[in-house]
């Protein structure tokens, strides 16, 4: 029996399970005035979550009201209404969406208004866009702006010094400036707990995206890593929440495992013949999020590792929250962010993935509007095609704007793509046994 047709992709119960986490976040979010919560608006990537909650903070994070727009197929609106503005084509469409749905009055995914946060804190981690988002967020809300600076890894690796600045840098200006807006005295040994629960969900994060090393892969480390990704990434690290969450995600992952499947399709189905495996560069395409999925999954293509499942943090390099070292760990979380990261180490990791996990080559989904991740894409796909001797590959779509997703360009250079990797295992010799 076939598939019976989807408007939405189907999900896994984890999947349903980090989805309803959003919803509570949200439904915090908007009933700030009657909690009396403060809100702080911030960034994924250095997203200091842990030190949030210290000051009991609801966290609300730009992109991921852009994304859940995008999603639901309302960002194109918010998009031409800023820059019928004045924002230019060019300017990053999360930024637009974000300024367009203010611009607009539009509601959080609960159907309720968006309230104006308390604080804005920007842990810069290698996006200068962060920075003009954030002076037009101030301009907007009238609100304090606390910047954390977090120097550039541009020789590749992080220095004492550049830790020392960050640690400098909370306890002298971030820490004070969160104690005054919310009124709440900072306590090292509650950050030192919510540290704790933070680095045991990173050691099941890191297993779950691991087992994409595994034939067939039990995951799909893009498609299903959005969603495996969410809880850490946003206003859960450091719960027992996020804990629960990781590990069901294992047990989940594990009965894949044991079963031999592979990960559902957006159709329901698993896929178990796996012809490509391939480690992807970039964010996906959020306004047609299902019908990018399912090209793949008809090809019979799954993710094994991605960049994107990254830029939260690079917790499979071994990094994990400490609570002995609570201000130096916040730092080295935030320096070892993706984003933060030179081109050269950026090679090193892809080629890392594709012989890792044994991929058949990479693809790179530039997108248009997003230079943190599309400046020297062109470099990084020659470099890790000559490392590792196996084909890459160029698509291009955008983040949240539906007029840059074109459907038939896509699929079309996604079917060339493949036939080129299977022209080039049939070109190599029989393994000897």
């Amino acid at each position: 029996m076939s598939p019976r047709p989807h408007t939405e992709a189907v999900k896994e119960p984890s999947m349903l399970l980090q989805k309803q986490m959003i919803a509570r976040n949200y439904d915090a979010i908007t009933s700030k005035a009657e909690s009396g919560r403060k809100l702080c608006s911030t960034f994924v990537p250095g997203n200091l979550n842990e030190l949030l909650m210290c000051f009991d903070l609801l966290n609300n994070l730009p992109e991921i009201n852009a994304i859940q727009a995008g999603m639901r197929k309302a960002s194109g609106g918010y998009i031409v209404e800023a820059e019928k503005s004045g924002h230019s084509e060019d300017v990053c469409t999360y930024v637009k969406s974000d300024l367009g749905m203010m611009a607009k009055g539009a509601l959080a995914p609960n159907g309720k208004p968006f309230p104006s946060p308390d604080v804005l804190l920007l842990s810069y981690t290698g996006c200068y866009t962060f920075m003009k988002w954030f002076e037009l967020l101030r301009e907007q809300h009238q609100c304090p702006a606390l910047m954390l600076h977090v120097p550039y890894q541009g020789d590749g690796h992080p220095t004492q010094a550049m830790r020392d600045y960050l640690v400098q840098q909370l306890k002298e200006v971030i820490i004070p400036g969160l104690e005054q807006v919310s009124g709440v005295k900072f306590d090292l040994d509650r950050l030192r707990q919510y540290l704790r629960l933070s680095a045991q969900a990173e050691d099941d994060f890191v297993w779950c995206l691991e087992q994409g090393k595994q034939t067939p892969s039990p995951i799909d480390a893009y498609f299903g890593g959005v969603y495996y990704i969410g809880p850490i990434f946003t206003a859960f690290r450091g719960t027992t929440e996020a804990i629960d969450y990781y590990q069901a995600l294992r047990a989940e992952i594990g009965d894949r495992i044991a079963a031999r499947q592979g990960p559902m399709t957006p159709d329901g189905v698993s896929i178990t013949q796996q012809k490509y495996r391939l480690v992807v560069e970039g964010p996906p395409n959020w306004t047609s999020f299902r019908d990018f999925w399912k090209m793949f999954a008809d090809e019979g293509a799954v993710v094994v590792a991605s960049s994107y499942t990254k830029v939260g943090g690079l917790y499979d390099l071994g990094f994990r929250h400490d609570p002995d070292n609570p201000l130096e760990s916040l730092a080295d979380y935030c320096l070892g962010c993706y984003t933060n990261r030179s081109l050269p180490t950026r090679v090193d990791l892809l080629t890392r993935y594709v012989q890792d996990y044994q991929a058949d080559g990479l693809l790179i989904n530039s997108i248009k509007s997003c230079n943190s991740f599309s400046a020297g894409q062109l470099l990084i796909l020659r470099e890790v095609e000559k490392r590792t001797g196996r084909p890459a590959a160029f698509i291009e779509s955008d983040l949240v704007d539906p007029r840059y997703f074109s459907a038939a360009n896509i699929k079309n250079r996604l079917e060339s793509y493949f036939q080129m990797i299977k022209a080039k295992k049939a070109a190599q010799p029989a393994a000897v046994h």
